[in-house]
């Protein structure tokens, strides 16, 4: 049987039944030479027009790219974004992403704003070859969950970018287990960054946004306190079950989209790895900017 036909063959079979084939992938990858393992990051984005504010959340972020920036340089940086949802799962394979302007009734500063990071096709087919079910696929680019967060971290461009999809088919659990597989990428000098938002409800936070409101909701609160205890218990697969919070956990995650990418960032961590929450703040009603690093 075909190989390819053999895997399509295990598709209804767990992920947990899958294994890698590490002297293969030492083959494959060559090119990345293996490194102690790099942090992994959730950052919440917010607003396109992070980019070009200067506040606390983006002053945070230049000051954790400075710190980035003295250690030592990823050779790429793999980032899951709220905002590529696709049926089945697919990695950028683009020689150059282009910078997408993913959003509308923003400055016209916003959309000059270009973000010309090289891509990395040959570790894209790495991930391809070695991570069960995923495509290449060059008909995306860098989204504004990518672009608007690395220009604060990585201002020059300068280190090259990848973008992993969210197949929105799937239940939380297979995206927590999902990722443990992109683990050998961290030892592969890969940051990985998730993207998205813990509290993401823009249809309650409309109205506070229209009028310059920044006053957190009580649920939105409830619920970003929930999240942080819960994973500073290290129990990072109840946050599968945001359902648990009650109430405000169905307030805080009408879809999923900003929510997925948190799970990516804590099924990546390690037993005893530290989780360091490097921003916290619930503003505008609903939108919780918590920002936090693995390892």
């Amino acid at each position: 049987m075909h190989r390819r036909h053999f895997l399509q063959a295990l598709g209804a079979l767990p992920l947990a039944a899958y294994a890698m084939n590490f002297s293969q992938l030492h083959t494959t990858a060559s090119s990345f030479p293996k490194t102690p393992p790099m942090p992994v990051l959730f950052i919440g984005h917010g607003s396109p027009m992070n980019a070009l504010e200067d506040n606390a959340f983006t002053r945070r972020l230049r000051q954790l790219g400075q710190q980035l920036r003295e250690g030592p340089k990823p050779s790429a940086i793999l980032v899951v974004s709220a905002h590529w949802l696709t049926r089945g799962s697919f990695v950028t394979g683009n020689q150059r992403p282009p910078t997408i302007h993913d959003f509308g009734g923003f400055p016209q500063t916003l959309f000059d704003m270009q973000y010309p990071a090289p891509g990395a096709p040959t570790l894209a087919q790495a991930i391809v070859e070695h991570v069960e079910d995923v495509h290449s696929s060059n008909d995306w680019g860098l989204d504004h969950g990518t672009w608007t967060v690395l220009h604060h971290l990585y201002p020059q461009a300068d280190v090259p970018v990848l973008q992993l999809s969210l197949d929105y088919t799937k239940p939380l659990d297979w995206h927590f287990d999902f990722a443990r597989q992109l683990q050998f990428l961290r030892e592969r000098g890969v940051l990985i960054v998730g993207s998205g938002n813990i509290v993401h409800n823009l249809r309650e936070s409309m109205p506070r946004f229209m009028n310059n409101d920044p006053t957190p909701y009580a649920w939105a609160s409830e619920f970003d306190h929930w999240f942080k205890t819960t994973v500073d218990k290290g129990d990072y697969r109840t946050v599968t079950r945001y359902e648990q919070a009650g109430s405000s956990g169905r307030l805080a995650v009408p879809t999923l989209d900003h929510y997925l990418p948190a799970l990516y960032t804590l099924g990546l961590a390690g037993k005893t790895e530290p989780v360091q929450h490097l921003f916290e703040d619930v503003t505008h009603g609903g939108i919780s900017m918590r920002t936090f690093m693995v390892g």
